[in-house]
């Protein structure tokens, strides 16, 4: 039954009221982590943090969500909510605990460059943003919007709008 799910019961909690655990594998550089603030800003909070909690009185124990944790408490984000994350409850075994959490970093994929250069070509020719309003909203390097414009094949040089070749390339 659906409600027996642990997304059926999400709470709101204070972010002070959680601990990180001892073993994530999982690290994110801080580009990822502006991305992340930027996503929760723009889209709300779309997922809950999983969390043990044995009943013992203890903080309930972070077991996927860390970096969402973490940048709850950006003065920013935290205003989305008044200062409260979701969250969801979970009871396991510490090695159960161990196997979601690197299930769970595992399990999100990883992007694949032509699919991601065809959709930065959707979004260019469509005319609502900016190669900029895109770096940003994605947290690309300008240089990285323009690779990827490239490979796209656009047939004008919209991501910058250069119309010029560097004079060091003549085309044979």
């Amino acid at each position: 039954m659906a409600t027996e799910q642990p997304v059926s019961r999400v709470e709101w909690v204070r972010p002070d009221s959680l601990a990180a655990n001892d073993y994530n594998p999982n690290v994110q550089p801080p580009p990822e982590f502006r991305l992340l603030k930027i996503s929760i800003l723009e889209d709300g909070w779309t997922q809950p943090i999983v969390v043990f909690d044995d009943g013992s009185g203890d903080k309930p124990t972070i077991v996927d969500g860390e970096h969402r944790w973490r940048v709850s408490q950006d003065p920013e984000v935290a205003a989305l909510t008044g200062g409260l994350v979701p969250i969801v409850r979970i009871v396991k075994a510490r090695g159960q605990r161990i196997m979601s959490t690197v299930r769970h970093n595992r399990a999100r994929g990883a992007h694949v460059v032509t699919r991601m250069a065809t959709l930065l070509r959707e979004l260019l020719e469509a005319g609502d943003y900016t190669a900029d309003e895109i770096a940003f909203l994605m947290q690309m390097e300008p240089e990285e919007v323009d690779r990827l414009a490239d490979r796209a094949g656009l047939p004008t040089r919209i991501a910058r709008g250069t119309d010029d070749f560097s004079k060091g390339w003549i085309p044979g």
